[in-house]
């Protein structure tokens, strides 16, 4: 499996609240465990598992690219600021706390507009340019992949 599969095996096994996944494949053998309650599933392992994996992979790519190329075509004058990493985002650093950053905020060069958990550690996202906040890409407390947009930013 290639890192791009593995992916979205989690992203999958995220979704449909199974608890754990052990694939299992000649010299490879993975293991996803989530903390959500356990649901149980049995499967025979051999020619089906990577049938099922298959068809997984092309069918939640296509779709965030369909999502992003729409935006894209209408926000062309605008910046795209991605995120530097896979992770959860948050738009505060805690949920009692104000968001960092909303629609319509100015932002400069190392201004926090975010924070995106990675194994337990808070990275805090600072701009890299200066503009007007346009539109909040990602959901709070979501996944997010590497390179995926987060915020569109009008430059000023």
């Amino acid at each position: 499996m290639d890192i791009k599969q593995i992916q979205d095996l989690i992203r999958f096994v995220a979704k449909s609240g199974v608890n754990e996944v052990s694939i299992e494949q000649n010299d490879f053998k993975i293991t996803i465990k989530t903390n959500q309650a356990p649901t149980y599933v049995t499967a025979n392992v051999g020619e089906s598992a990577p049938i099922a994996a298959a068809p997984a992979a092309p069918a939640i790519a296509p779709a965030p690219a369909a999502e992003v190329v729409a935006p894209v075509a209408d926000t062309s004058k605008y910046i795209t600021v991605k995120s530097p990493m896979i992770g959860t985002f948050y738009r505060s650093s805690t949920p009692e706390k104000p968001m960092f950053v909303n629609v319509g905020d100015e932002i400069k060069p190392g201004t926090v507009i975010c924070i995106i958990e990675a194994m337990k550690l808070f990275n805090e996202i600072e701009a890299e340019v200066s503009g007007r906040i346009v539109k909040i890409l990602a959901d709070n407390a979501s996944p997010v992949e590497y390179d995926q947009p987060l915020f569109l930013v009008e430059p000023i």
